[in-house]
């Protein structure tokens, strides 16, 4: 391949585009990569495309490798197929839905579970068809209320989405293990770091579940590690390690104490130290958090109320990964005057048996733990609240911020605590689409064996900004040489014959093998030659200039920064050794 400049639809940009915020979405955008359509929605230019055809094909061999087929859906979808499932409601906001002329009702396709289940159901009917590994490389479509961060989080992205079929749970195993195996060689060879997290299922369903975070300051997923024992999972899925529960016997019993203006934790425990002699700070106090609980499909609203250590924020994408698919809104002043036994700032546990709300707490919330909590009166609190004496709560739930320095939940190390972005997620679905389609295969018996499944995404043009996020400097992009759109970028200064000498090289690599782009414009001055062949982030620049008089070029790592005088006459061997 033999790219050149002067001829290539490329336009570069010296300055920031004004939106964006990451420099994924900066240089991406300055480099000519990409150009935005809508909020969420990008173009592909010729040299974008290319690096998004690279990040493709690495992906499509590692997974042929690993025996997957590849198939293709429609992004067309019809409802019903949702409908089966519960998605076509539990969605929400993130679907596109649209009708056609006759006013059936259509959805693009976020993800495709239920078409691959149905294809298989359609085809397949006998246990000695099984194991089997389908896969597509397809757009999806997600209505995101906030997209951000170019083609990091958009509206409509390239993924591929990877299904196996099994007869049992020990096959289903398997093929994750294997999945989870080619996404590390995927990830490998496009040069991104990348953590394997604990995750939670959402509304995909299943049971185990695992994320391939790329660790970045940008990133919108938080995620803990161990350096202990190597544990790591995203925040949403993080366990608390409950402490052991206490005696209650013996216990002080509960008081009620005046706290006029305590309305806040910082109040509280700063009344409660100066005025009633106590010597509590916030983790001694219990916060009681309000919300409202919604189900797509379902006009019902609960009231929920949530209990963590007052020293902790409620984490509400924890709380929503934990009430799944139940969305969960805060109570604002209509909800307080609707429910006039809730005393806003000062609720408390004691009576929410009685008046028949649900309550969950922290799991740090154990039987015998005493706290200092609301009285539900205003301007009064409470002393002495003992767990399963005075409030039983009707579970736990995993909703309180989780902070570095916490307790690893596998051996009570030290949690360190970074940001990541998402490139790849593996789900052991089980049964879930496989009962909703009725799909089973005939043993060897003659009886029914109900297929269990597995769900595998892998972020395609996410993965590209993903690359840029960690492959850049000062200067412009770096790529790793395999997803690079060329191998190397030969820079024709323009003077003398230096542009033809530059075509001529640019010629012999190519018959070589190499990609090669050349800037062979007119009338542009070296200067900027120069910038946009950093910024463009080739992984090998020669430059063809003031040293072709002594016959020699200039060759350039763009990873390393290291620079060498070559020889004119090696020049093709040097160089393409350099690309090895």
């Amino acid at each position: 391949m033999l790219l050149r400049m002067s001829s290539l639809f490329l336009r570069t940009l010296r300055d920031d585009p004004a939106d964006a915020e990451v420099p994924s979405h900066k240089l991406l955008v300055r480099a000519g990569y990409v150009r935005r359509v809508a909020p969420g929605i990008y173009s592909w230019l010729p040299l974008g495309k290319m690096v998004l055809e690279n990040v493709t094909r690495i992906v499509r061999e590692e997974m042929n490798r690993m025996g997957g087929q590849e198939v293709l859906f429609p992004a067309l979808l019809p409802r019903e197929y949702y409908e089966a499932t519960g998605r076509w409601t539990e969605y929400g906001d993130l679907l596109f839905r649209l009708q056609d002329r006759k006013g059936v009702d259509y959805l693009l396709g976020p993800t495709h579970e239920e078409l691959f289940t149905d294809m298989v159901k359609g085809e397949y009917s006998s246990y000695k068809d099984y194991p089997v590994t389908l896969y597509q490389i397809q757009t999806k479509y997600r209505d995101e209320a906030r997209p951000r961060a170019g083609i990091l989080r958009g509206r409509e992205f390239l993924m591929k989405d990877s299904y196996s079929f099994d007869l049992d749970d020990d096959g289903l195993k398997r093929s994750y293990e294997q999945h989870r195996e080619a996404y590390i060689k995927i990830f490998d060879r496009l040069g991104i770091t990348y953590k394997i997290v604990f995750a939670t299922s959402g509304a995909m369903g299943g049971s185990a579940s695992e994320e391939f975070l790329a660790p970045t300051p940008t990133g919108e997923d938080t995620f803990v590690s161990c350096h202990s024992c190597g544990y790591a999972a995203n925040a949403e899925a993080v366990t608390t390690p409950a402490p052991a529960a206490r005696d209650i016997e013996g216990q002080e019993p509960l008081r009620v104490l005046d706290t006029p203006g305590t309305p806040t934790i910082e109040s509280l425990v700063s009344y409660m130290n100066e005025h009633h002699g106590l010597s509590i700070t916030a983790a001694d106090t219990l916060k009681n958090v309000v919300v409202k609980i919604t189900t797509p499909g379902s006009d019902k609203v609960e009231t929920l109320i949530v209990g963590v250590p007052g020293d902790r924020e409620v984490d509400f994408k924890r709380l929503e990964a934990s009430l799944a698919p139940g969305e969960p809104a805060i109570f604002e002043a209509d909800d307080f005057a609707a429910h006039p036994g809730l005393v806003r700032g000062y609720i408390g546990p004691q009576v929410l048996r009685e008046l028949g709300i649900r309550y969950l707490v922290d799991p740090r919330v154990v039987t015998g733990t005493s706290w200092v909590t609301g009285a539900n009166e205003p301007g009064k609190h409470a002393v002495n609240v003992v767990a399963g004496r005075d409030f039983v709560p009707d579970g736990t739930i995993e909703a309180a911020e989780v902070r570095a320095g916490d307790a690893c939940p596998r051996c009570g190390s030290e949690l360190s605590i970074d940001r990541g972005i998402e490139i790849g997620h593996i789900f052991q679905l089980g049964r879930k689409y496989a009962d909703a389609a009725g799909l089973d295969a005939l043993g060897p018996d003659g009886k029914p064996i109900r297929i269990t499944m597995g769900s595998y995404g892998v972020g395609v043009s996410r993965a590209v900004a993903v690359i840029a996020e960690q492959a850049h400097d000062e200067l412009g992009l770096v790529w790793p040489r395999e997803v690079a759109p060329a191998d190397v970028h030969i820079v024709g200064t323009g003077k003398e014959n230096q542009v033809e000498v530059a075509l001529e090289l640019a010629a012999d690599l190519e018959r070589r093998g190499l990609r090669v782009l050349v800037d062979d414009r007119p009338q542009v001055s070296p200067g900027v030659k120069f910038k946009d062949a950093e910024l463009l982030g080739i992984p090998t620049i020669v430059v063809v200039g003031r040293g072709l008089s002594q016959g020699v070029l200039e060759l350039r790592d763009r990873v390393t920064g290291e620079k060498s005088e070559i020889p004119l006459a090696e020049a093709a061997d040097r160089i393409a050794a350099a690309t090895r």
